[in-house]
């Protein structure tokens, strides 16, 4: 169940394999979050080597390691090849379409698994399971229940294949609904997160050092502390985007992320890619300690050494703004944000302002709704599955893939590439129980 790209692939590799196939999806038509994906231009996958790739995987690698390395780059773009998709290499190792674009390859797609024979089953919400009685339970036939346009129907399978996402975007049919059914079966489902997420910040101008740390501490203890930027920040900047930082978190575990990138202001705090590369350590350090600070580096091409002699700099009769904008190039978001951590009398102190640019402290509160990230960590536990063939230890018979399972990856073809990977393995060994 579920016409993403993971449960598509189950459905071409059980296929292949000689099994008679159905596929059954809530929405009126098939891939539809996997269409937004490809939006700006499909990222399919990523042409790194594999021990990097496998590593984007986090504390999943070990287990997704067999799966994405069975069925990983090379051999997602030789399958894009046979369905008459050429793709390229772009830039930064992310793997593209020729045109960039999904619909084609997935129409491709969709033509060849209706020449295999496969049935789909559109508008046909999954509501659970229906009970079975007799031969059927001794059988280990699964009786599902569905809500469609014609009314309420039950559909017996003796091997299904759960491919339902996780709980972003619900509008495009992903809404975890699938979770507490699963759990009532004793299933371990761990909670749906945001993952590769935006975040919200701390409206409040903190000091530095163990004075910030101090009035952190006292903020956050007063209940629910004021969220989002100035107003005059947020009218003014909100959708503009922070070009050519450096990027550095620390989390209480010691854990440490450092990169240059960009990302972009919202109206209440900041998303972009890369915020999305550090989102899983924010939201973490977040729901343990109920916030987390990152630092910026505004400058990152400028020695401390020269920003500092640049502030100091005599600026005669011109404004600290144009000032900064003639020695440094400081000027727009990156000024105002300045302006936004410091405040007034900040900005007046040469030392603390050369310091912050070099690094400026955000303080994030929460991470934004699930409903609005590019995917989801948590699901159903991978020790709930065999490694092989995906199948639930506590359900014979239901297989799952895609990103209903317990990982996450970050963005850059690493999200698509797991799901077709674990939609084939789920699907070969559907293939596979239905043979035994």
């Amino acid at each position: 169940m579920g016409a993403g790209p993971a449960g598509l692939m189950a459905a071409e590799a059980a296929a292949a394999a000689g099994a008679q196939v159905r596929v059954f999806d809530a929405m009126p038509s098939a891939g539809r979050k996997f269409l937004l994906a490809g939006k700006g231009g499909l990222n399919l996958t990523h042409s790194e080597p594999l021990a990097s790739f496998l590593g984007r995987y986090g504390e999943r690698q070990a287990q997704l390691a067999p799966l994405v390395g069975a069925f990983g780059a090379d051999a997602l773009r030789a399958w894009a090849h046979d369905l008459g998709v050429e793709t390229f290499v772009g830039t930064s190792g992310r793997v593209f379409p020729a045109d960039m674009k999904a619909a084609p390859l997935l129409r491709a797609w969709l033509q060849r698994l209706r020449g295999q024979g496969v049935q789909m089953h559109m508008r046909h919400r999954w509501l659970g399971w229906a009970q079975a009685a007799g031969a059927d339970v001794e059988a280990g036939v699964q009786h599902l229940q569905f809500a469609t346009p014609a009314g309420g129907a039950t559909v017996r399978a003796r091997a299904v294949v759960l491919a339902l996402g996780g709980a972003s975007w619900a509008r495009l049919g992903s809404d975890g609904a699938w979770a507490p059914w699963l759990a009532a079966r004793g299933v371990p489902v761990q909670p749906l997160v945001p993952a590769n997420c935006g975040f919200d910040v701390l409206s409040a101008q903190a000091p530095q050092g163990e004075t910030r740390r101090e009035f952190l501490r006292e903020l956050l203890g007063q209940g629910e502390p004021a969220i989002g930027w100035s107003t005059y920040f947020s009218e003014r900047f909100a959708g503009q985007p922070f070009k050519s930082v450096a990027l550095s978190f620390a989390d209480s575990q010691g854990r440490a992320f450092a990169r240059r990138g960009e990302f972009v202001a919202t109206a209440t705090g900041v998303e972009g890619s890369l915020i999305y590369a550090v989102s899983s350590l924010l939201r973490d350090e977040i729901a343990a300690h109920g916030h987390a600070t990152l630092h910026l580096d505004l400058l990152p091409d400028h020695a401390a050494e020269r920003v500092l002699a640049e502030v100091r700099h005599p600026r005669g009769a011109r404004s600290l703004s144009s000032h900064l904008k003639t020695r440094l190039g400081l000027s727009g978001i990156k000024a105002a944000v300045l302006h936004e951590v410091l405040g007034r009398d900040g900005m007046q102190d040469p030392a603390l302002l050369a310091r912050t640019i070099k690094a400026l402290p955000l303080t994030l509160a929460r991470p934004r709704p699930v409903d609005e990230s590019i995917s989801t960590a948590g699901g159903v536990a991978f020790e709930a599955l065999d490694p092989g063939t995906l199948m639930l230890h506590a359900l014979p018979g239901v297989f799952c893939a895609g990103e209903m399972l317990d990982w996450e990856a970050p963005t850059g073809g690493y999200l698509l590439t797991a799901c077709f990977a674990t939609g084939r393995a789920a699907g070969e060994g559907a293939a596979r129980w239905l043979r035994t």
